[in-house]
């Protein structure tokens, strides 16, 4: 094996770790997408971004480990980086939309609570 190749095994765990990563940030897209309510929207692209960075950058290391090209610091930083801030970011996103709710009244918050609910319901029935 010359110093370009890298193990099959690395080849194969890198490639599943990195389309599950894709795979889990894309699922969190659509819970975006699906979602009715601010509230419900922030949460899923939140655990879709944190978990699928973790598995691509999982993949970046095992890939590059293998390799035996550079040491994975720059990976642990990037994981340390989104796993401590993107809680934070929801953290603040949420806390800002209830200042704007309760600025404006609570009646936006009701109502936004009452649509959510009744087109739950409807979205099980069918035509």
């Amino acid at each position: 094996m010359s110093s370009g190749e890298i193990p099959f095994w690395a080849e194969i765990l890198a490639s599943v770790l990195l389309v599950s990563g894709a795979a889990i940030t894309l699922i969190g897209t659509c819970g975006l997408l699906r979602l009715k309510t601010f509230y419900d929207r922030v949460h899923a692209p939140t655990l879709g971004t944190t978990l699928g960075t973790v598995f691509v950058v999982a993949a970046s290391m095992i890939y590059f480990l293998a390799l035996g090209n550079r040491f994975v610091l720059h990976e642990l930083l990037i994981v340390i980086f989104v796993t401590v801030t993107t809680p934070i970011t929801l953290l603040v996103l949420v806390r800002a939309a209830q200042f704007r709710d309760e600025f404006e009244g609570e009646r936006a918050l009701k109502e936004a609570a009452k649509n959510n609910h009744s087109g739950r319901e409807e979205s099980h029935e069918r035509p």
